[in-house]
């Protein structure tokens, strides 16, 4: 097996691709948030204490701040930010730019994937995760797209996933 055996990486949607958009007021939100916690938890009692997250916007930022809240419960939990390229928030919102700093301030290591930005840097952002992991958390409505492209990778790779969907559209 490739990577490191207690290590899980997450893939998801960003927030254009959710039902509720940006509203993380929305119960459906809440849930789905609540949902990604226990899975971090499971994945946790599975043996996994190594968590990577690409720190886009959306699903990743839910599942750092559901691992920063695990460690906080249980201490033997690290954080690792996979960023594609340097800039990665530049042309984010203000509120989701200092989301970003703030969470990437609170991980434990920080891995620059590449130096400067490229059209294939989340992909390999998405490849360098998984090929650094054993298991994939993936919050996933079957659409094609980045997430779609990570989990079809991880299953060549034979690194299994565990598929979160999203609330139902309304």
């Amino acid at each position: 097996m490739r990577g490191r055996p207690c290590t899980c990486c997450f893939t998801g949607h960003r927030p254009e691709k959710l039902p509720w958009g940006t509203n993380e007021t929305d119960p459906r939100c809440a849930a789905l948030k609540k949902k990604l916690y226990d899975a971090v938890e499971a994945a946790y009692e599975e043996g996994m204490r190594h968590f990577i997250c690409g720190m886009a916007r959306g699903c990743d930022f839910y599942f750092a701040e559901s691992v920063i809240e695990l460690r906080r419960k249980k201490g033997d939990v690290s954080l690792e930010a996979a960023v594609p390229c340097p800039g990665q928030a530049d042309g984010w919102p203000e509120a989701d730019r200092s989301r970003w700093r703030s969470l990437l301030a609170q991980c434990d290591l920080e891995t620059l994937v590449q130096d400067r930005y490229t059209q294939g840097c989340m992909l390999r952002r998405n490849r360098y995760m998984v090929d650094h992991s054993a298991l994939v958390i993936a919050v996933y409505d079957g659409a094609s797209g980045g997430t779609r492209r990570t989990l079809e990778y991880a299953l060549r790779r034979k690194v299994p996933f565990v598929d979160i969907p999203p609330a139902g559209k309304m």
